[in-house]
């Protein structure tokens, strides 16, 4: 069967108080009162992807203790700075490094769960907040960037024809069955809109309208990362995208509900049959890695070797087609505004880190290098 794992999505905010008033009393220990009213609240404005996060964050703080043989409920500042010491690799141990980013957000999550359970909070103590200052210190602030899957590649003009892993070649790598079919539109309903993950699976088909008289349709965002309100947004889908989601449509016959679905297959790779639910957010990383695999197995990636391959495969993740829009915007030559308002960003900084290395390659620089090349 596919390994595609599938979400239910109306079951993440059931039971979510419960499940983590539990997780923190197993941290705490029984005899605390944990604060169910606070954690009630907080959960019902918590994301799905918070939600999760904040519970595995837990975990590992717990599993930590454990092994270093501190009661969770008693461990004080002193434990917080070696757990980060080693977390960043600054003090040897089996943990496996953590970027920055993490790290912060591990200490927010394990600072909240003891403010729950009424206890003096040893995140916020002095010395952890300098030893987070020396650990941000020794390794840097700046967060990997997922690569990019643009339309047409890593090219230095739109007009110039697709090369290596791009959005054309995964496209063409598509099977020509119900599998294919779905990762058609999902391709193209996430180079359309540059939605993040939890966005694609959330999509309904309420959300989609038209096709209008050009062929093009809308997609309406209800939520997102920045919108946790549900003040929702809209997303621009092309003719070609309108008509991929038609063909996926009919074929598994989806009537309503969401759009992205798992398709079962056999132990020889036939489709089995198409799910009733969302895709989960994982799958989506899986199904981009999956379809890079099968563009370079039908030689749509050039020359490209199996070393480069698998870095490729490595680097990818569910966020790179939305990096590729935002490159392929600014080699378009289309505005920071226009871009943060057509794809929903709130924050310019993130865009314009997407577009660094591109600026790079085109920016001043490029071209004041260029117009002195034969002058030395």
């Amino acid at each position: 069967m596919d390994a595609e794992p599938t979400l239910n999505m109306t079951a993440l905010s059931d039971g979510v108080a419960a499940a983590v008033a539990g997780d923190v009393r197993e941290l705490v220990g029984p005899a605390r009162t944990v604060d169910t009213a606070l954690i009630d609240a907080a959960t019902r404005g918590w994301s799905a992807n918070t939600q999760r996060a904040f519970r595995s964050d837990l975990a590992l703080w717990a599993d930590w203790c454990r092994r270093q043989g501190i009661g969770a409920a008693a461990a004080g500042p002193s434990d917080v700075t070696r757990w980060l010491r080693q977390l960043g690799g600054t003090e040897p141990s089996q943990e496996r490094p953590r970027a920055m980013a993490t790290i912060e957000r591990y200490l927010v999550h394990i600072g909240w769960a003891y403010r729950i359970a009424g206890l003096a909070d040893p995140t916020s103590a002095p010395l952890v907040k300098l030893e987070k200052k020396a650990l941000r210190k020794a390794l840097g602030v700046r967060q990997r960037q997922a690569r990019a899957i643009r339309f047409k590649g890593d090219i230095s003009d739109l007009d110039s024809p697709a090369s290596g892993v791009c959005l054309a070649h995964l496209i063409k790598a598509c099977r020509r069955d119900l599998l294919g079919l779905r990762d058609e539109a999902l391709l193209r309903v996430a180079y359309d809109s540059a939605a993040r993950r939890s966005e694609l699976v959330a999509i309904l088909i309420e959300h989609i309208d038209g096709p209008d008289e050009t062929g093009a349709g809308t997609l309406f965002v209800p939520r997102s990362k920045t919108d946790q309100a549900g003040e929702g947004a809209y997303a621009y889908l092309s003719p070609a995208t309108m008509r991929a989601i038609t063909r996926w449509r009919t074929a598994a016959r989806i009537e309503r509900g969401p759009l992205l679905r798992r398709v079962e297959v056999h132990f020889d790779g036939s489709v089995a049959a198409v799910g009733s639910d969302a895709l989960h957010p994982g799958s989506i990383s899986l199904i981009y890695r999956r379809l890079i695999r099968a563009a370079h197995a039908k030689k749509f990636l050039g020359a490209m070797g199996e070393t480069e391959l698998e870095r490729w495969v490595k680097a990818v993740s569910s966020h790179s087609i939305r990096v590729g829009v935002a490159q392929d915007n600014f080699a378009a030559d289309e505005s920071l505004p226009a871009i943060m308002q057509a794809y929903r960003w709130r924050d310019p900084k993130t865009v314009l880190r997407y577009g660094a290395r591109l600026a790079a390659k085109s920016g001043a620089s490029a071209r004041m290098a260029a117009r002195l090349a034969g002058e030395i």
